[in-house]
């Protein structure tokens, strides 16, 4: 008889919300993908590669070589006051951040570590822990502002430690380190051999004038974390799968040992096809201007729903809106999804998926990553009366 490695998890909230907004037909706000292209540049370029011959085999294990020049570059321009990474041995390219994430936790953790996660928190973090054998310490972030309690951190550490997991933007609140925050997480681990692994996937949506904060960016952090990043959020392109991870030389060795044996490589054409849309974009405009394009996607949603009984709570950055929904219903957050998905025609994610042990904080989550129309129509559903009050 199979003994279940994860017997407590089933199909992701993800899958589960999005299969029920199409057996509904209401507008999918629910699973976090935009509803809209990759830039053309981008699109032309992968037709160009899937076409050319010698783009078909194999890339190198760590990625094409040219694509790590490029994000390194990158990097170096979008965070000056930090070492330029070395494409060579602090630059590794995976099937998405997804990867990225897993392979670090199968390269650190070991059976019995401990790994601090804090929660609210996307749902492959405390499964992916445990498939090493790793013991995940959950600390509760305080609503409505989602910013660590440190001294609650602190209290979480133990001689088993292994790796704070952070996440800013923060998936779902949209919550974003400050400069203390940074600060914060570099004395708790200083004089340790605690790792850092820094999931910064909506590292460029960062609203209201913000400058994004990294893991990179902090001297006294920088020597011991894992930095994620995904071409997917950048280039509207989830379905690429590409993703890298940025760690100094001796971090960065121990995930490929790992990538080697999941993936080995990504996509040749899909490489070369980001190089092409970075070496050409020397000024970083596309980047440099997600945080202006998603904040007013973030203000158009918002500005439909005021004065609509949802209760809105801020969004300092990624592209998410959590809304308390107490002044509509008493129906727990997964009952009350669903109800919204059949009786008012759009798909949600219940906050509590993002703990591990299902608190109901009676809040719902909302992409708005979508464009013009979808959130139009998003906004006159989301206005009216609800059709079967929950009570």
């Amino acid at each position: 008889m199979l003994s279940s490695k994860l017997p407590d998890v089933g199909v992701s909230i993800f899958s589960r919300m999005t299969l029920l907004a199409q057996q509904t037909g209401a507008l999918n706000l629910a699973q976090g993908f935009p509803d809209y292209d990759p830039p053309l540049v981008l699109r032309e370029a992968l037709a160009r590669h899937a076409l050319a011959s010698g783009s078909h085999q194999y890339a190198p294990m760590p990625g094409l070589p040219r694509l790590r020049a490029a994000i390194a570059a990158q990097v170096s321009r979008l965070q000056p006051d930090a070492p330029a990474p070395d494409p060579d041995t602090e630059v590794t390219i995976t099937a998405g951040a997804t990867e990225a994430l897993y392979g670090v936790l199968a390269a650190v953790v070991r059976p019995g570590d401990e790994v601090i996660i804090l929660e609210p928190a996307y749902d492959l973090y405390g499964p992916a822990v445990r498939l090493q054998g790793g013991v995940p310490r959950y600390v509760r972030l305080p609503a409505p502002q989602f910013r660590p309690d440190w001294d609650e951190v602190r209290k979480a550490l133990s001689p088993r430690t292994r790796l704070i997991m952070v996440n800013s933007p923060h998936n779902p609140s949209g919550a974003v380190f400050g400069a203390a925050d940074w600060e914060a997480l570099a004395a708790l681990t200083e004089g340790t051999d605690i790792l850092v692994l820094s999931d910064e996937v909506y590292e460029h949506l960062v609203f209201d004038g913000v400058l994004p904060g990294s893991a990179r960016r902090h001297p006294g952090l920088r020597a011991r974390s894992f930095v994620l990043s995904s071409f997917g959020k950048t280039y509207h392109a989830t379905g690429w799968k590409v993703g890298y991870c940025l760690a100094p030389p001796a971090l960065s060795a121990e995930l490929r040992r790992v990538h080697q044996f999941v993936t080995f490589a990504v996509s040749t054409p899909t490489q070369h096809a980001l190089a092409d849309v970075l070496e050409a974009d020397p000024t970083d405009a596309h980047a440099r201007g997600l945080a202006g394009f998603y904040q007013a996607k973030r203000d158009e949603f918002a500005a439909r729903l005021a004065d609509t009984g949802w209760g809105l709570l801020p969004v300092p950055g990624g592209y998410f809106q959590l809304a308390s929904y107490a002044a509509l219903s008493t129906l727990p957050d997964l009952a009350f999804a669903e109800e919204l998905a059949r009786q008012w025609g759009v798909a949600v994610v219940p906050v509590s998926a993002f703990y591990h042990d299902g608190y109901n904080a009676g809040l719902v989550r909302f992409c708005f990553a979508k464009g013009p129309a979808m959130l139009h129509l998003a906004g006159e559903r989301l206005a009216r009366p609800p059709l079967v009050p929950g009570q």
